[in-house]
């Protein structure tokens, strides 16, 4: 078995990210690794007319300090995991910060629909591309 020594999960509030939640925590727990616990939150687009009275854009700091309420609940009673929020695009901050943190393994959830992957992109297929490390994805309703 490789010895990782810093594992890294992505999650969302999906079946797949808990899925991904609980084996970063059985390979780290396997390897004494490092668990770090990954977000990421992007600001919205603003509609492309505002009309007169402008558009409502929410504070960056705002949604980062409600993301990181949610991200301490959820690795609540998970022993030493170390919650991240990281902003940006969801498949690029993950491959930067994953690099510039000595990951060695980066496990997340692969669950979206024909018409997600069309729309938004493979998160999974981008971290399989460009990840600098090993990946381990996890799939929803799969044991």
């Amino acid at each position: 078995m490789v010895a990782y020594r810093h594992v890294a999960v992505a999650v969302e509030d999906s079946p797949g990210s808990r899925k991904a939640l609980a084996e970063a925590k059985r390979m780290a727990a396997l390897t004494g690794a490092r668990l770090s616990v990954l977000h990421v939150t992007s600001l919205p687009m603003p509609p492309p007319y505002m009309g007169e009275g402008g558009v409502f854009l929410p504070d960056p700091e705002v949604i980062r300090d409600a993301a990181l309420a949610w991200l301490r609940a959820v690795v609540e009673g998970v022993p030493g995991a170390e919650p991240h929020v990281l902003q940006g695009h969801p498949p690029e901050a993950v491959c930067t910060w994953a690099a510039g943190n000595e990951v060695d393994l980066l496990i997340a959830g692969a669950e979206r629909s024909r018409v997600e992957r069309l729309l938004l992109g493979s998160f999974a297929l981008h971290l399989a591309r460009h990840a600098p490390c090993d990946i381990l994805l996890a799939r929803p309703g799969t044991d």
